[in-house]
């Protein structure tokens, strides 16, 4: 419900601010009827909520599953020459820790030097102030298509490597992620908070900017509220996490 009532306050004050760098040369006025409001039945309820489910499965869930796959490839394989390093280092290291560390310890490795590993590497130093390091990133750019493609993102990107006999979920895999700068739990409050605040205000959906584009027939409009929105989650977000951090 915060999030909800924070997003339309963001919007009301947005629309403040915008009225006085875009007028609007005439005036128009929305007049509705409002219909007279009854019980709803519960067939009703029951069928609506039907079509919604199997309309999120169908068209989201076919995206969701699609990234999930060539995501699943692009943390799998990698450069060869950082693949095979990153299994020399395993090795030279093996011998300091048990041998279910060292499985872990490679799939890490292998992680870091895959495809997907390079490209969070790569905006990491922009997301670091956000409290986000390179697996939080990547979920970042595929949530792209969907927001709710984040949730699968971390799940694929935490289940590479997972032996079969740890069936540990996924929020205690995260529970146990550590900062390997600081030693401290990598998903504090003031990160959770953060990623909260950013998906509130960040234009993480390529069906809207579809949308705005197919009402507006320019590209201008599609990346002025691109980048205006990217820029407040971003702000507002780095204020979150450095508030609470």
């Amino acid at each position: 419900m915060t999030m909800y009532l924070l997003g339309l306050v963001a919007a009301l004050a947005s629309a403040w601010v915008l009225n006085w760098f875009l007028p609007s040369p005439e005036r128009s006025f929305l007049i509705m009827e409002l219909p007279a409001y009854k019980f709803p039945k519960w067939k009703n309820v029951g069928l609506v909520v039907y079509e919604k489910v199997k309309a999120f499965v169908m068209e989201a869930g076919k995206i969701i599953l699609a990234i999930s796959i060539l995501l699943w490839a692009l943390a799998s394989y990698g450069p060869p020459g950082a693949m095979k390093q990153a299994e020399e280092r395993a090795r030279r290291e093996s011998e300091i820790v048990s041998f279910g560390d060292e499985e872990n310890r490679r799939a890490s490795y292998r992680l870091e030097a895959s495809f997907a590993g390079h490209f969070g590497k790569w905006i990491e130093p922009v997301i670091s102030p956000l409290g986000y390091d390179w697996k939080i990133g990547i979920a970042l750019l595929t949530s792209f298509a969907a927001r709710e493609v984040f949730v699968g993102t971390i799940s694929t990107i935490y289940s590479i490597g997972q032996d079969n006999e740890d069936f540990a979920t996924i929020q205690e895999r995260l529970r146990r992620e550590k900062d390997p700068q600081t030693g401290q739990p990598r998903y504090t409050l003031a990160v959770g908070l953060s990623l909260l605040i950013y998906y509130a205000f960040a234009l993480q959906c390529m069906s809207t900017m579809a949308v705005v584009y197919r009402e507006t027939r320019s590209w201008a409009w599609v990346g002025g509220q691109f980048l205006y929105m990217t820029m407040l989650a971003y702000l507002s977000a780095f204020l979150v996490f450095q508030s609470f951090s």
